[in-house]
């Protein structure tokens, strides 16, 4: 059992955990994230409290923002949209096929920092020439790195389908795979834009449910087997697997009843039948 607090270094942006130690920030305080490159300024979004896990794997909150870290702050923010702008006019110039995602910049004691330029492109770029432009404008050290559309998506943020901000802007750490098997198994419309994410890449959250979709397929009577009910004897037509129940269709009348999959009992002799629909 231990303290966390939550920040984030954009307005609703990807949350990131921390041990808050001495310290007892508030939301909306400005505080320290320890980094590769340092200390970097962030904003609190969930105070520090006690919770049940154990929190001694959680990096440690470097401390309290001072005036001094937020003039630092502010300056880094505007060499990251000068350095945006600036790269964004000479890929034009150079006449490449880039998109330009997110620019980092990092100050160093020696020199104007460094600049690192994120960006996405169909395929591999020869931008040897727009470094060295891009160093020049910038009087400083430059690096660029192509992302991937799902990395492309998680630095960018967006909303989602479901009307929530996108996972990985949030809190997804790791990019699992996901394939086409997991809406078959759900039982979704194969239609890339019912089932593709911001990214145009399937949905990481199709890989939530599908163990569920899986378990229920394992025990649950398939479709087109008899099955005794509560309501009668009757033929499996459909599964509820979010409702954990199967869709029968009674031999009585012919209608259809909702029935909890416990409470369902498909005989032995069922499984020689052959359903025809």
């Amino acid at each position: 059992m231990g303290m966390l607090c939550a920040v984030s270094f954009n307005r609703y942006g990807r949350l990131y955990y921390l041990d808050p130690g001495e310290f007892r920030p508030t939301v909306g305080d400005r505080v320290l994230v320890p980094t590769d490159d340092g200390a970097e300024v962030a904003e609190c979004v969930w105070a520090a409290q006690w919770v049940s896990e154990d929190t001694s794997g959680f990096p440690r909150l470097a401390g309290m923002a001072t005036d001094q870290d937020l003039r630092r702050d502010e300056l880094l923010r505007k060499r990251k949209a000068e350095a945006k702008v600036a790269a964004k006019r000479l890929i034009r110039e150079h006449d490449l096929p880039m998109k330009v995602i997110a620019v980092d910049h990092v100050l160093e004691s020696a020199g104007n920092g460094r600049t690192v330029v994120y960006f996405t492109a169909p395929h591999r770029v020869d931008f040897r020439s727009l470094v060295r432009d891009l160093g020049a404008t910038l009087h400083g050290r430059v690096e660029l790195r192509q992302l991937s559309a799902r990395d492309s998506a998680r630095v960018q943020g967006g909303i989602g389908s479901c009307g929530r901000d996108l996972c990985c802007a949030t809190f997804l750490t790791d990019f699992e795979p996901v394939t086409i098997r997991m809406a078959k198994d759900q039982d979704l419309p194969l239609n890339p834009l019912r089932i593709s994410g911001a990214c145009g890449r399937l949905m990481c959250c199709l890989k939530y449910e599908h163990p569920l979709y899986q378990r229920f397929q394992d025990t649950a009577p398939a479709i087109g087997a008899r099955v005794t009910t509560p309501e009668g004897d009757g033929r499996v037509v459909g599964h509820s697997v979010p409702r954990d129940a199967v869709v029968v269709r009674l031999d009585a009348d012919g209608s259809r009843c909702v029935c909890s999959r416990a409470s369902v009992c498909e005989p032995r002799k069922a499984h020689d039948e052959h359903y025809t629909g």
